[in-house]
């Protein structure tokens, strides 16, 4: 999701350089997060986003002041924060609040979030029988040939549109924007609400945080994975391989906070679906 989303899922793939050998632990004087400055909801520079937010719970829990590496989440991310050496023998930050929970390029935490890619359209009575994605399929046929979406390239629900023959009705937008003042939830914020599109296809989070702040009345519906397609992904916290201890610490945090860490998510809407239970021999 540019997008945590977008970002998160399209994101680095980088070549891999040299490390310097430092390794987080007890010896931190810092929470060192590595965040987007411009990508509401999840985080910004004034520190509004709901990973802002989860970055001071952690701070707070583990008695450490928080401070941020800044970069766009796109191509080159980790290696321009997680991997990026900080000139005295360690890296520029410690840990991304939010990756996928199988991400090939961290090590992760245990899941702290479960979503899913939603639809988001303005509550309009011709529409009042959508209930979840699929039943924009069952609209009368005159309706749907009206409708004009607007989808992400290289996601899912890009595919779940073009499966559906509605290319020819959709608008795209880049999965990842080399714009650094652009952030997918324009495409709520903006063409939305504006009338150019009258369907989004976005990543859960940002669909329920500009939908929840949209003068314009909205409805939001899930997607529902399939064996074909896969629309509901876990979130966890993302440190370096290495980082073993560090990972186990942070478990530690995410198993005594997560009510508070679900508070968070759902003031800023977001829309959640259950966290699997621990593997029995899980990490404290």
């Amino acid at each position: 999701m540019r997008a945590a989303v977008l970002l998160r899922f399209a994101m680095v793939l980088s070549a891999a350089l040299a490390l310097p050998t430092f390794a987080a632990g007890s010896d931190m004087k810092a929470l060192r997060v590595c965040a987007d400055p411009n990508n509401l909801p999840l985080s910004d520079r004034k520190g509004e986003g709901y990973e802002n937010r989860i970055a001071q719970l952690i701070g707070k829990d583990l008695g450490l002041p928080v401070e941020y590496t800044w970069a766009p989440q796109r191509m080159g991310f980790i290696r321009n924060t997680l991997r990026a050496p900080d000139g005295n023998g360690g890296y520029k930050c410690d840990v991304i609040i939010g990756v996928p929970a199988d991400y090939e390029l961290t090590a992760t935490t245990r899941p702290y979030l479960h979503s899913s890619w939603v639809m988001v359209f303005p509550d309009r009575p011709e529409l009042a029988s959508v209930k979840n994605a699929e039943d924009i399929l069952a609209l009368p046929a005159e309706l749907l040939r009206r409708l004009r979406f607007g989808a992400f390239t290289q996601t899912q629900a890009f595919d779940w549109l073009f499966k559906h023959n509605f290319f020819e009705q959709t608008v795209t937008y880049p999965a990842l924007s080399p714009d650094p003042d652009e952030y997918p939830g324009q495409i709520i914020q903006d063409d939305l609400t504006d009338g150019k599109i009258d369907v989004a296809l976005v990543w859960g989070p940002i669909g329920g945080y500009f939908a929840k702040r949209s003068a314009k009345p909205l409805r939001m519906v899930p997607f529902t994975s399939t064996p074909e397609y896969r629309f509901d992904y876990l979130l966890a916290f993302g440190v370096r391989h290495p980082d073993k201890q560090w990972r186990d610490t942070l478990d530690g945090v995410i198993a005594r906070h997560q009510a508070e860490i679900d508070r968070i998510l759902e003031d800023y809407g977001v829309p959640r679906l259950e966290l699997p239970s621990p593997p029995a021999g899980a990490r404290p």
